[in-house]
């Protein structure tokens, strides 16, 4: 099984709301939050959400191709996330929050770049989509009560969701179609 495993790595603001949709879904091996994209190593999150280690709070999905695409994965990425606002997510403001794609190779640049302009065409957004796709860099898992938050604190967690507008948001742009 070890030659079908492959990793994907998005940014979606904060890590604990990108963790869930992923969790469960058939041909997700695991899950982990932490740090990439930055030249800090080894960040703690005291350090990346001061915002000077230019890391941002990123998922780290293990997935089996023959039983989920990549282009599944990206299709719950868009559709949770804000991919028109730069350096930021709902309440939460700064680079360490940004949207991006941190591709793993050609093959995942490609997919991730088509899936973006074929949003981009779609109209659902007046605005245009700014959600950077990158290279894949180091990542570096966050602490473990980070890891899946939402099952830890699930009160405290709804109540961010809530309090920040993320689900508001999502139901007005993607409605029964929300992944």
């Amino acid at each position: 099984m070890s030659d079908q495993r492959q990793k994907a790595t998005f940014a979606g603001g904060c890590f604990w709301c990108m963790q869930p949709p992923y969790d469960g879904m058939r041909g997700v091996l695991e899950t982990a939050v932490g740090y990439t994209g930055g030249d800090t190593e080894n960040p703690t999150y005291e350090e990346v959400c001061a915002g000077d280690t230019g890391h941002a709070e990123a998922i780290r999905i293990t997935f089996d191709p023959t039983k989920v695409s990549y282009r599944q994965l990206l299709e719950v990425f868009w559709r949770n996330i804000d991919p028109t606002t730069r350096d930021r997510q709902f309440c939460d403001v700064g680079d360490q929050y940004r949207t991006a794609i941190f591709y793993h190779d050609e093959q995942q640049r490609r997919e991730a770049e088509q899936t973006c302009r074929e949003l981009q065409q779609s109209g659902r957004f007046a605005r245009a989509i700014v959600t950077r796709i990158e290279p894949a860099g180091t990542f570096y898992p966050a602490e473990d009560y980070h890891q899946a938050y939402y099952r830890k604190f699930p009160v405290r967690y709804k109540l961010y969701r809530r309090a920040c507008g993320r689900d508001q948001f999502l139901r007005d742009a993607w409605g029964k179609e929300r992944a």
